[in-house]
């Protein structure tokens, strides 16, 4: 089994290669120094293949870009300097396993064919983004393959996927690996920066980077687009693609270097990940097996996005599950927020197998707050199935727990339900209010009261 034995952020200014700096580089020699830290690091560390995202290769809003063909060279003759030049092995089996599991989530992947490099007017060469962080680990490390992606113009939640697909890659395959996230930060940190000044420049790579230590992943995915804009930043979608292959893990970020001599942020860093951490968005990664509830809920919401075919009731489920029967809810999280829930407040089907069958699909698809869950969102969803008790009647408020008992307000034909234990809704006024308006129950008109344990499954 492949792993990926260290990750890394590091710079791209062409102008730190001595060939193109010719004596300026000096002006940023801590980042020189930090890295050649990590090149003599990843050295020791002997990886197969190095995985290197940059912001400067062909990069489109909906593709994500992978190198294509057995050889992958760049040399700096856009800056003056064409005896400057790189060679390395693609490792093409490990990117077209990349693509596939891209492909798998609904993510459009994959290399150009010359004639399509040909008439988008691109050279099919290493970029810089990629060259100067080579740069320097050659000079210490040699023996390894190379896979160079884009950071498409993908929503965080995508890249952060991507990122995630690139580690189920390493991990079916043989390979040990080190990730480089090619990232300069904002350009816009002087009255002579690349891109004019900025106050918000300094502002953000400084919240970036106090983000990265606090290991705040939540944070950085919520990053607003327009700040990034304002803050001329370059590289914080590769190191998005960086984090999701980090996911599930507990995530250390040592910084190693940071300064902008150039009025551009250049950071070098380790970002090391143990097990043990969280997911997207902050959620607990799950661990160990999850109930059969939840994986019956899972499999079948799955086949059905995928096949659009609604499965039977498997052979592996529980007896209890074909015997029994109850009202069912089944919730959708993605990112910490809902995606979806719908349920019965009382058995309506066979068996409970098939209300969570039923309920499942319909969480995916069905609840009308949300559009139908798509193919890319599915390994991304967090799923929970309450099984609800038999209501009992109650005649006043004095009667409910937030914590212990949902409540079922109804007048006439018109009914509403609300769980138990639900974030912010911490007294019996607040559950019976959102029970009330969920039905479209005035709280003027007479209505009745039940509640119900519920027992959840996670």
């Amino acid at each position: 089994m492949g792993r990926i034995a260290a990750s890394y952020i590091m710079p791209h200014p062409p102008i730190v290669v001595p060939g193109v700096g010719r004596g300026a580089e000096k002006d940023a020699q801590a980042t020189i120094d930090a890295m050649k830290r990590v090149a003599d690091e990843i050295a020791l560390e002997a990886p197969d293949t190095i995985i290197l995202s940059s912001p400067h290769a062909p990069f489109f809003s909906d593709y994500f870009f992978i190198s294509g063909g057995e050889r992958l060279s760049g040399d700096f003759a856009s800056f003056r300097s064409p005896e400057v030049r790189l060679e390395f092995d693609n490792n093409t089996e490990l990117a077209e396993s990349i693509r596939e599991m891209a492909k798998r989530e609904g993510i459009s992947a994959g290399s150009l064919s010359e004639g399509a490099r040909e008439r988008l007017r691109l050279s099919g060469r290493l970029d810089h983004g990629a060259m100067v962080p080579l740069y320097y680990i050659s000079q210490a490390y040699r023996d390894f393959k190379l896979v160079h992606v884009s950071t498409p113009f993908l929503p965080p939640a995508d890249l952060y996927e991507l990122g995630k697909c690139v580690e189920r890659a390493v991990r079916e395959s043989d390979e040990k690996v080190v990730y480089v996230a090619s990232a300069d930060l904002s350009h816009r940190l002087t009255r002579d920066a690349p891109a004019g000044y900025s106050p918000r420049g300094a502002e953000y790579d400084r919240q970036l980077i106090d983000k990265l230590k606090e290991a705040d992943i939540r944070g950085i995915l919520a990053s607003d687009q327009t700040f990034m804009e304002e803050a001329g930043e370059c590289g914080t979608r590769s190191i998005m693609i960086m984090l999701g292959a980090m996911s599930g893990k507990a995530v250390q970020t040592d910084v190693y270097s940071y300064e902008g001599p150039f009025g551009v942020g250049y950071l070098v860093a380790r970002v090391s990940a143990a097990d043990g951490g969280k997911d997207q968005a902050g959620e607990k990664q799950e661990t160990g097996e999850a109930s059969p509830h939840v994986r019956l809920a899972r499999e079948t919401l799955e086949a059905f996005v995928r096949d659009g075919k609604k499965t039977g009731v498997p052979g592996w489920v529980p007896a209890e599950f074909l015997n029994s029967r109850a009202g069912v809810f089944v919730s959708l999280k993605k990112g910490g927020r809902l995606r979806g829930c719908i349920g019965t407040i009382s058995p309506v089907r066979r068996s409970m197998a098939e209300e969570i069958i039923e309920n499942a699909i319909s969480a995916g698809t069905q609840d009308p707050r949300f559009e139908p869950v798509t193919a890319k969102e599915l390994s991304r969803l967090v799923y929970s199935v309450d099984v609800l008790g038999k209501p009992e009647s109650i005649e006043t408020i004095d009667d409910l727990d937030v914590k212990k008992y949902g409540v079922i307000v109804a007048s006439g034909f018109k009914r509403g339900l609300l769980l138990p234990d639900l974030e912010g809704v911490d007294t019996p006024e607040e559950q019976v209010g959102i029970a009330l308006r969920k039905a479209g129950i005035s709280s003027y008109e007479d209505y009745s009261m039940e509640r119900f344990r519920v027992e959840r499954f996670k």
